[in-house]
């Protein structure tokens, strides 16, 4: 066909540039054979589903960077005891990225500023976590493919396009869940079960009902956007199923976590039982693999894996700035536009992959994204650091759980991550990072129990989720040989923050007061804020108190009216 011969043509072009040109022109150029290549398909005749890619996201709750892929690279750590062999073969199949961040470590901001391409201050009200309303004024890569004839759908949990229930974009307009959404209790249906091996097979099952559900809702011919959600890797998981369900053993990890976290049993058996979600998430994935090889979509599909931010109920994880709550997995594979079995170096934030579907799909993205497309990393036939522009992402955070302080004020941060350091603003540092609890922003009372700490995330530090871990540590308040850990988990934080990653890649030791990385210090500070303005951050624009005065402050406590 005259379209087919076009297209193959534009390929064979953007091939040439990949290899010849630098990295900024190459984009450039890329773009401009993107759009060229779009419009004369369109004006040589009917643009075939075949032209245009498939999407399919398979973006789990709470999964921090732990697969197998990366225990091969940087060997020591937890992903030793993991297997994630689906997500292994997207990574040898495609790209598997090393430096992918996420731009808020809290659920909804993470999905506002993925799904509308934006840093997460620009998105109203889906800036923050409970009293979240999206502004459907605001772009979202999956509303603008439907508009341009794609179908698209979720299962599980997903944030925008909408949250009204009767909303022409409502996110429940796009769910398909028919077969069911056990699957984001995986521990607690399989733990349950006499058979348990039968029951991991009923919640795969599941998975294939609910995407083979949204496939038949599609018209022939036309290309599809889909989002896999599951929140298993969420808290709460079933104690001892990491080794129940996935033989993980516990006891394995030891000398294996961050050196912040005591390297006792409770501790460990916490961290497998995190592992074993992420197995299941794993398989999960391994079903919309098979489904798709099954009806011959794989290759003209683009798969993406990641998660939402770090591990939850672990100090320093989720809703933190640190590398355990930012630093996340990310993979794609997109058959054979993606040169396969490539390492890449290149810091991306997760926002940059709202305009990579959109220019895969031969749409504009529009001006108002500050994410920026990933396609000629993608494209290109090299690994290591591919793009030299990019080599830092920006990173934030306003409220999480509101009511963890009074007034229910945010604990605001801004950083900036590059290959050498990590440096924090705190701009509130006489607030309690994890929320106010008995001995950090509160008069040491009678502790809650230890099955309160383990259970019900409000019982003390709110923004710090429950689980054995958050449990055992709080219990050693009083204990001097558990204070440090009390600190670093709890503790207040200096109004800057600077690592040295080589050096220091727990982040432990604060550089921002040291003489001789001064200079460091304040290049990082100059260049973090200079974003933060440019993007309009209402935290350093204006007075700074948006965050802190309503709507934001007194949304949830409307909510619950």
């Amino acid at each position: 066909m005259q379209e087919d011969r076009f297209y193959e043509r534009g390929k064979h072009f953007q091939s040439v540039i990949s290899s010849k040109m630098c990295p900024p022109m190459k984009s450039l150029i890329q773009r401009l054979v993107r759009l060229t290549l779009f419009f004369g398909i369109v004006f040589a005749g009917p643009l075939e589903a075949a032209s245009r890619p498939n999407i399919v996201f398979a973006f789990a709750d709470d999964w921090g960077r732990y697969a197998s892929a990366y225990a091969k690279l940087e060997p020591g750590g937890p992903s030793d005891l993991v297997a994630t062999p689906n997500f292994d073969r997207i990574a040898k199949e495609g790209v598997l990225f090393k430096n992918a961040f996420v731009n808020a470590p809290s659920c909804t901001p993470c999905r506002s500023s993925l799904l509308s391409g934006q840093y997460f201050w620009r998105t109203g009200r889906g800036a923050i976590l409970q009293g979240a309303i999206w502004d459907e004024t605001i772009p979202t890569y999956p509303l603008l493919l439907e508009k341009e004839g794609y179908h698209i759908g979720h299962s599980y949990k997903v944030w925008s396009p909408g949250t009204v229930a009767n909303a022409p974009y409502g996110a429940r307009r796009t769910a398909y869940n028919k077969s069911g959404n056990k699957f984001n209790r995986f521990s607690q249906f399989a733990s349950a079960a006499e058979n348990p091996e039968a029951a991991k097979q009923t919640l795969y099952d599941e998975v294939r009902g609910n995407f083979t559900s949204f496939l038949k809702d599609r018209d022939k011919n036309e290309p599809f956007c889909y989002w896999f959600g599951p929140t298993n890797c969420h808290r709460k998981w079933i104690k001892g199923s990491g080794k129940a369900l996935w033989g993980i053993d516990p006891d394995e990890l030891e000398g294996k976590l961050p050196p912040y976290l005591p390297d006792v049993h409770i501790v460990r058996e916490d961290f497998a039982d995190y592992l074993g979600e992420v197995q299941a998430f794993d398989n999960g994935l391994g079903v919309l693999i098979d489904e798709l090889e099954r009806l011959g979509e794989l290759e003209n599909t683009i798969v993406i894996v990641s998660g939402d931010h770090g591990v939850p109920g672990i100090p320093r994880g989720k809703c933190n700035l640190y590398d355990l709550g930012t630093h996340v997995p990310l993979a794609i594979r997109w058959g054979k536009n993606v040169p396969a079995g490539r390492i890449v170096e290149d810091f991306v934030c997760l926002p940059d992959l709202a305009p990579t579907f959109l220019e895969a799909a031969g749409i504009e993205p529009p001006t108002v994204m500050t994410g920026r497309s990933l396609l000629n990393v993608l494209e290109a036939g090299s690994s290591g650091l591919v793009d030299a522009s990019r080599d830092a992402v920006i990173t934030g955070r306003e409220r999480h759980v509101a009511s963890v302080r009074e007034g229910n004020l945010p604990y605001p941060q801004r950083a900036i991550r590059t290959k050498d350091f990590l440096y924090i603003h705190n701009f509130k540092p006489e607030r309690y990072p994890m929320g106010d609890g008995n001995g950090f922003g509160k008069p040491v009372e009678p502790l809650p129990t230890y099955d309160e700490l383990a259970n019900n995330t409000f019982a003390a530090y709110g923004d710090l989720d429950a689980s054995p871990t958050k449990a055992y540590i709080t219990l050693g308040l009083g204990k001097p040989e558990m204070q440090e850990y009390l600190d670093i988990a709890f503790g207040l934080r200096p109004k800057e923050e600077l690592y040295d990653i080589k050096k220091d890649p727990h982040q432990l030791n604060n550089l921002a007061g040291n003489a001789d990385y001064s200079k460091v210090r304040e290049q990082l500070s100059t260049r973090l804020f200079s974003v933060l303005r440019e993007t309009g951050d209402p935290r350093v624009t204006g007075d700074g108190t948006t965050y802190d005065t309503p709507p934001f402050t007194d949304a949830f406590k409307r909510r619950k009216r």
